[in-house]
């Protein structure tokens, strides 16, 4: 008898061999709401610590001993519950009661696969805790209570008729080890945070971070962004360069998606990854930076921190800042931008900190390529020559008469020469466009509208109380103390801030154009206000503001991953943009599988943005277009348009049909070109809701017959 036979009889035997009345009442109660058992177990122990005197030791049942009792098996919960449901989509195993018609289900008929079961993992995976934390601190039978009630737990999902035996034997052990392995680990932590407690609360931070950015990225509320999915466009199309940016975000993708296929995740992952190989970095800078005991200065008084646990200190705040904090789940160009940036500054203070000569060429060496990746990465990373020659210039000139920082300029433009290929090849369309962007033709004009709006969006996305509290550390380090540290610190931020301020005078400046300014403005922050440093004296009331913007931005970073929690406006809402593309694509996926019995069917838009997500979210990833009716111009236009892949479809096939469908944001009405262009057309609205609140209007029209489009050529770029 093979297992799945055997596993049949005896799910046969426990749902039909075993029923009763008693149990047809009993058994959907456990499987629906056995945790409400869990709750007198509980109470008990907390009058258990209750009617005891504290004890300072960890082996006594105590009020610590208890807040780690209930927390731990909470998170062995969260964690159960996660992976069980990411194996049932692995395993794939159909629910018993759609193989056997006449298996008797006393419980909701649930969607999800069936091995292994959640609720199996989860019970047995907080037994597993629980009894490791009261075990020989409370009656023996009471501590294996919760073993008992997983047990019948378990049981019951086999006789409500929505479990194999196996499915539940699986969920137990698999709910056992997981909830050994965190044990594992908070012992480990535990005993480490004794002896080094902020690089230990560093690197647990790190963890927990990335395992909740790969949940929220794979459970999360948002879409991908319109300029992810048109990345994820660029990396199905490699090159060595692409109009607006390097090709550094299409390599990364590339590279993400050939792993995970394209996918949200796919795509992701590698935010999270960069993300915490920033705060790896950052960690080490501030560490070099301040090394040893006490900080290297110009007689400075000793530290009471050393630059270790500053570096920690630094690298948390990294993560909980606002702006920085995006950037571990959404993957844009920032995220590898800002990693380049944070590693070039270490390199960088490496090169002119090292007393051997041998490893000053090393770093110099590795600075270039470190920039050179950048400037592939984002085009601002050239403000690194300009802050980097500033502090040469102020503390370090000797540098400036060798030849190392030059070979490490040369180097950085040799990583950078495929985009300077690639743009004598295509008419410099990127010099262009970011001419564009920085205003050039308009000359020099003075906008106060456009400079308090930058003003505004930088105290928004640092919070208001760090915001002035880096500005104040940066300068007041490099006033008062005017060591190589302050001097590093105030060369790459104030250059960086003030030259984004100045041109917001002359118009727009987006928000997260200065972020690499508040990397140093951070260290600063960290340095002159958690180091407990004898030379800073900082009165009660900046204290409580400390305390109070470092909770600030916790706050605001902590709710922006569920932005539906502040019932924002969508038109006040930025994570707006990061939802209602899926229901879009399935929508157009409906729509395109009933045109594509007909013939082909082109789908196209106005916007890069929607032509992007159509590609990314309609069902097999189809190629898309970016008509140009009088926009600026775009990656799209770069690319074979719809009328070549026509000529080349009817040369093939001269007699097959082609059908369109065009989408475009609000609801309006179909241009006249577009119409020209097809034999007839019918319109649709699609309005996506949140709740009661609509998100998004899309205008949908369904083309018949494509004959060939009128487009014109970009006059701006």
């Amino acid at each position: 008898m093979d297992i799945f036979a055997f596993d049949s009889k005896l799910f046969l035997l426990i749902n039909h061999g075993t029923a009763n009345a008693f149990f047809d009442v009993v058994m959907p109660f456990l499987s629906a709401r056995g945790y409400f058992l869990l709750l007198p177990y509980i109470g008990y122990l907390v009058w258990t610590v209750y009617r005891e005197p504290w004890k300072s030791s960890f082996t006594g049942f105590d009020p610590r001993l208890l807040l780690w009792t209930l927390m731990i098996p909470f998170c062995v919960f969260l964690v159960s519950d996660w992976l069980s449901y990411e194996i049932k989509n692995v395993v794939m195993r159909e629910r018993p009661f759609t193989i056997f018609a006449d298996a008797r289900v006393l419980v909701g008929r649930g969607k999800a696969f069936s091995m292994p079961s959640s609720h199996a993992t989860n019970y047995f995976a907080v037994a597993v805790a629980l009894y490791y934390f009261t075990r020989n601190r409370i009656p023996h039978l009471l501590s294996i209570c919760p073993f008992i009630l997983a047990t019948l737990v378990a049981f019951s999902r086999i006789y409500v008729g929505v479990h194999f035996p196996t499915d539940v034997i699986a969920g137990a052990l698999f709910g056992a080890v997981i909830a050994l392995l965190l044990i594992f680990l908070f012992n480990a932590t535990r005993k480490r945070y004794h002896t080094k407690p902020y690089t230990t609360l560093l690197l647990a931070g790190l963890v927990v971070l990335s395992i909740f950015r790969i949940y929220y990225t794979l459970h999360g509320p948002l879409d991908l962004s319109p300029d992810e999915a048109h990345y994820w466009e660029w990396s199905r199309r490699l090159d060595l360069s692409y109009y607006s940016k390097g090709p550094m975000i299409a390599y990364l993708i590339y590279l993400g998606t050939a792993l995970f296929g394209d996918t949200v995740f796919g795509i992701r992952i590698m935010a999270v990854i960069f993300s915490a190989l920033s705060s790896i970095v950052l960690f080490k800078l501030v560490e070099r930076m301040y090394q040893g005991k006490n900080a290297i200065g110009s007689g400075e008084p000793a530290s009471s921190l050393p630059g270790r646990d500053l570096g920690a200190l630094a690298a948390l705040l990294f993560q909980i800042i606002p702006l920085f904090a995006t950037f571990g789940v959404v993957f844009t160009i920032d995220a590898p931008f800002v990693f380049f940036w944070i590693l070039s500054l270490f390199l960088f203070y490496a090169a002119i900190t090292s007393e051997q000569k041998n490893r000053q060429w090393m770093y110099w060496l590795l600075t270039g390529i470190a920039v050179g990746l950048g400037l592939l990465t984002k085009y601002t990373m050239a403000l690194f020559y300009i802050c980097a020659f500033l502090l040469l210039l102020s503390d370090k000139r000797h540098f400036l008469k060798t030849a190392r920082p030059y070979v490490a300029l040369l180097i950085s433009l040799t990583v950078f020469s495929p985009v300077i290929v690639w743009n004598i090849q295509h008419n410099w369309v990127t010099v262009r466009h970011t001419a564009g962007q920085a205003h050039v033709a308009e000359g020099f004009t003075l906008s106060l509208t456009s400079f308090l709006e930058f003003l505004g969006s930088q105290i928004g996305i640092i919070t208001p109380l760090l915001f002035g509290m880096m500005l104040y550390a940066i300068v007041k380090l490099k006033v008062s103390v005017n060591d190589l540290q302050s001097k590093f610190l105030f060369y790459f931020s104030v250059p960086v801030i003030g030259f984004f301020l100045v041109k917001s005078l002359q118009g727009k400046v987006q928000a997260n154009w200065a972020m690499t300014g508040y990397i140093t403005g951070l260290i600063a922050f960290t340095r002159y206000f958690l180091s407990h440093h004898p030379a800073y004296h900082t009165s009660r009331i900046m204290r409580y503001g400390v305390y109070s913007g470092v909770a600030l931005a916790l706050f605001f970073t902590a709710i922006s991953h569920y932005p539906s929690l502040l019932n924002l406006p969508p038109k006040m809402d930025p994570s707006a943009r990061l939802r209602g593309w899926k229901e879009l694509g399935a929508e157009v996926s409906a729509l395109r599988g009933s045109l594509a019995q007909e013939g082909a069917v082109y789908i196209f838009s106005d916007k890069y943005q929607v032509a992007s997500a159509l590609a990314f979210y309609v069902k097999g990833h189809p190629r898309t277009y970016s008509i140009n009716l009088g926009r600026r111009m775009n990656q799209y236009d770069l690319w074979p348009d719809m009328n070549s892949d026509a000529v080349l479809m009817r040369e093939r096939a001269p007699s097959a049909k082609i059908h369109g469908i065009f989408v475009t944001t609000g609801n309006k009405n179909l241009a006249p070109d577009i119409a020209a262009s097809f034999d007839h057309t019918v319109k649709k609205v699609l309005q996506v809701y949140e709740g009661k609140r609509l998100l998004r209007e899309y205008s949908i029209f369904i083309c018949y017959n494509f004959r060939s489009l009128k487009t014109k050529s970009p006059e701006t770029f």
